[in-house]
């Protein structure tokens, strides 16, 4: 039977559907358990700032290798392909054909243990650093030996084993040296004193002039 007339019409409208509880229980747990593994991979994931400077380190740490012996290179275990990479390096000679193969090595380096690599590095670093200290040390200490008599003694008091007799000859010589004219000096003197100096200097303690 025909509505009214000015009877108001009600439009039902339709609902969304409900998700029932049930499933939405369900489902839950295995959605954040999947958005926490996510998030996860996102933090352990190196961001492209990260990778920029660990390539960098690694070439850093190439330009070193290529200045070890190829024995101690060879003793290191690394990769063939990492040696071989270094040796060609050696062999190149233009500027931009170098900046490439280091890159090279940079990223085979990549893959390798390289711990054994920089303990090397880190060795060479502080051989160098002793040679440098020693040999500043030689240098003052004939400045030292050449302009006061009491620096024979302080240098005999702290290297027991040095020949004081030789020591006194070879400071005597130097002046002597030092006191001609420029175009008569042989700088002989000068040389063979530096030398007597640097080598108690590099010697370890207990065994000065053992040798």
């Amino acid at each position: 039977m025909p509505a009214p007339f000015g009877t108001a019409f009600h439009l039902v409208r339709s609902r969304p559907d409900t998700p029932d509880p049930q499933t939405s229980d369900a489902q839950t747990p295995a959605a954040a358990a999947a958005a926490a593994a996510e998030s996860l991979a996102r933090l352990q994931r190196p961001s492209k700032t990260r990778r920029k400077a660990q390539s960098h380190d690694l070439q850093a740490l190439g330009n070193s290798l290529v200045e070890l012996s190829d024995d101690r290179l060879l003793a290191l275990g690394l990769p063939e392909p990492l040696r071989d990479a270094i040796a060609a390096y050696r062999r190149i000679r233009t500027h931009e054909a170098r900046r490439r193969q280091m890159q090279l090595i940079g990223k085979l380096m990549r893959s390798a243990d390289v711990e054994a690599a920089r303990h090397a590095v880190d060795e060479l670093a502080i051989g160098r650093a002793q040679d440098s200290l020693a040999l500043h040390q030689a240098e003052r200490w004939r400045a030292e030996l050449l302009a006061d008599d009491e620096a024979v003694t302080r240098f005999a008091s702290q290297h027991p084993g040095a020949d004081t007799q030789r020591l006194r000859a070879l400071v005597r010589n130097a002046r002597k040296d030092a006191s001609l004219v420029p175009e008569q000096r042989s700088g002989r003197a000068f040389r063979e004193l530096f030398q007597f100096v640097r080598e108690h200097e590099r010697a370890p303690v207990g065994d000065d002039g053992d040798a």
